[in-house]
């Protein structure tokens, strides 16, 4: 167990002699990529180890939090993802990031993120993993406001931040029902709480449970960015490109995944099965799959193409989740980890090289002047739509294949949703990396060095192979390997089918264009939630809530409160002073009148 205390608390180590010591002698980058390496080795070596490991953090009488390290296939598992991408993303950044004046701040940044990771995946109990779940949240407002000179990348980092908070209340109340459900905090030991608690209150324990599972549900839509609280991830695009891969792919975005399906094996997935609030999750995901697809076809920011896209992935993992296929939504976020991944930092070579530009219209004919990143970028592209053979085919059809067994209706809605992710993904690639170059940025563009290609190279790879039982059996956190490597059905012929309709659409209506053909403002506004949210909650509750709390701020707790008693001192003090006048006979005068007083009381006061 000593490894896993290590591999916690290395990256946090690192991020304090970064800040404190190391900041100012450029070796930052350097320590905190070779602590990313040394994370990664030490996560090879505890995969499929279980074991527990825990010391009391703080005690209150009989009450004790603690902080624990909880190893099994899970969090193993879950920790080669995330050590596995954040060392590759580390080493993008050694190239991407060499003329940021605060790199050393960055690769601060990205180290505290990876402590605040870990613990959440290692945490063995609620109240460290509520812990960490907030130092996720703080890293990735750091992260996504790197560039805060940029107003855009400061209000990204504050929308970020203040969405993950409003989920994170209900995160808060439904760790504090569980409790109350089950007597224990300890992943280990909710499960025979629950049952005693089952036992003791038949009739109320199904809604019980269910309000407790959607408060918990709440953190999951705020960090997997699940409508209604969706409109922070496109946002922090304006983080600098790496980080969008880190956070926004693989890890922080899969948090809310992953606390799920640890929800549900603890508690035994038993004791969801027609349950209303997974019901509702399931929806939520599969709503939340097709918005998010629908608003990825006409958005124009290579970058944001991709934050759709990863809302639409993130609502197929909820779905399965919501189904009690859990397993299914785990071998899809580790799949779509790797080929998002390289999918993201595909775009930051091509931002990077194109001078900063990330408007698809402004790009084309990159594969030529790109041939490596080119290619890799196919490879992700086709592990995204699902094709077969590639490792997103697999672990889609898992998702499908729940879907149809389960609820007929989110089967169509995934189907959709498997017609348009072709679609704008076909539309992202002709648009920029065909035809003729568009802009003087696209036609000096060449090929970057070996420090970015080398990690869309190996995640290429995985891109293909991470979805065959040979590679998932041993590293994904949840696997069910399937009877058949490819079964030929029903699910299996919509899917190809879908996939087919897209691509093809994808390429008849796009190759060739110079401007896009098909205008939507529906879906160009992104359904005009964020307009919504900005222009009517905002304006008229948090400003007038805001107005009303400056107005009782100023008025009455300065004005009365405060101010009013240290000026009613004064005005005391002030009388008393006139008192202190410097003149022998007036203070005389006042002695004998106060003798004569006294007197007065002692003969006629009786």
């Amino acid at each position: 167990m000593n490894l896993a205390w290590i591999l916690l608390f290395l990256p946090l180590a690192v991020a304090a002699a970064n800040q404190l010591i190391l900041k100012k002698t450029g070796l930052a980058p350097l320590i905190s990529t070779a602590s990313a390496l040394g994370t990664f080795a030490l996560a090879v070596m505890l995969l499929g180890k279980n074991a527990t490991s825990h010391f009391a953090w703080a005690t209150l009488g009989d009450f004790s939090i603690n902080i624990g390290i909880k190893l099994d296939q899970l969090s193993t598992g879950m920790m080669i993802v995330v050590t596995g991408i954040g060392l590759l993303v580390h080493i993008f950044s050694l190239a991407y990031m060499k003329e940021d004046a605060a790199k050393a701040r960055y690769f601060t940044s990205l180290s505290l993120f990876m402590f605040s990771m870990t613990g959440i995946v290692l945490a063995d109990n609620f109240i460290m993993t509520f812990i960490f779940w907030e130092l996720v949240g703080l890293s990735a407002f750091l992260l996504i406001g790197h560039w805060y000179q940029k107003d855009s990348a400061a209000d990204a980092a504050k929308k970020a931040f203040l969405c993950n908070r409003i989920g994170d209340f209900g995160f808060m109340v439904g760790i504090l029902m569980l409790w109350g459900i089950t007597g224990h905090l300890g992943f280990d030991q909710m499960k025979s709480g629950l049952a005693a608690f089952q036992a003791a209150n038949p009739a109320i324990f199904s809604s019980v449970l269910s309000t407790a599972v959607l408060c918990i549900f709440c953190g999951a839509v705020g960090k997997s960015a699940q409508l209604p609280l969706h409109v922070w991830l496109p946002d922090a695009m304006e983080g600098p490109t790496p980080v969008s891969a880190l956070i926004h792919a693989a890890t922080m975005v899969a948090a809310g995944v992953y606390m799920l399906f640890r929800l549900q094996f603890t508690l035994g997935f038993d004791a969801f099965e027609g349950l209303q609030a997974s019901a509702l999750i399931a929806w939520t995901g599969g709503i939340t799959a097709l918005v998010a697809a629908l608003m990825a076809t006409q958005q124009d920011d290579i970058k944001r193409v991709l934050a759709y896209s990863t809302l639409s992935q993130l609502g197929y993992m909820v779905m399965a989740v919501g189904l009690v296929h859990g397993e299914a939504g785990m071998f899809h976020l580790f799949t779509h980890a790797w080929f998002k991944a390289l999918l993201f930092l595909g775009s930051g070579a091509v931002i990077y090289a194109c001078h900063h530009e990330q408007d698809i219209w402004k790009m084309g004919g990159l594969l030529k002047k790109m041939p490596i990143t080119g290619f890799t970028f196919l490879i992700g592209f086709a592990a995204l739509i699902a094709v077969p053979y590639t490792s997103g085919f697999f672990s889609k059809e898992q998702i499908l294949e729940a879907a149809h067994e389960k609820e007929p209706i989110l089967f169509w809605i995934a189907a959709v949703v498997a017609v348009l992710t072709p679609f704008y993904m076909t539309r992202l690639y002709v648009v920029a990396f065909l035809g003729k170059n568009r802009s003087e940025n696209a036609s000096h563009a060449h090929e970057v060095g070996p420090l970015m290609l080398g990690p869309l190279v190996i995640l290429a790879v995985l891109g293909v192979i991470a979805g065959f039982p040979f590679v998932a059996s041993k590293f994904a956190p949840a696997y069910l390997q399937p009877e058949h490597l490819v079964h030929l059905g029903f699910v299996t012929y919509v899917s190809v089918g879908a996939l087919a309709i897209g691509v093809l659409t994808g390429f008849v209506v796009y190759a060739g264009k110079e401007k896009d053909p098909i205008s939507i403002p529906l879906l160009q506004n992104r359904f005009y939630i964020d307009g919504f949210y900005d222009n009517f909650i905002v304006r008229y509750f948090q400003d007038t809530f805001a107005s009303i709390i400056a107005f009782f701020d100023e008025w009455v707790i300065n004005g009365l409160i405060v101010n009013g008693l240290s000026r009613s001192a004064e005005s005391l003090g002030n009388r008393f002073r006139l008192v202190q006048s410097g003149s022998l006979q007036g203070y005389a005068f006042v002695f004998g009148v106060g003798v004569l007083i006294v007197v007065y009381f002692i003969v006629f006061g009786r």
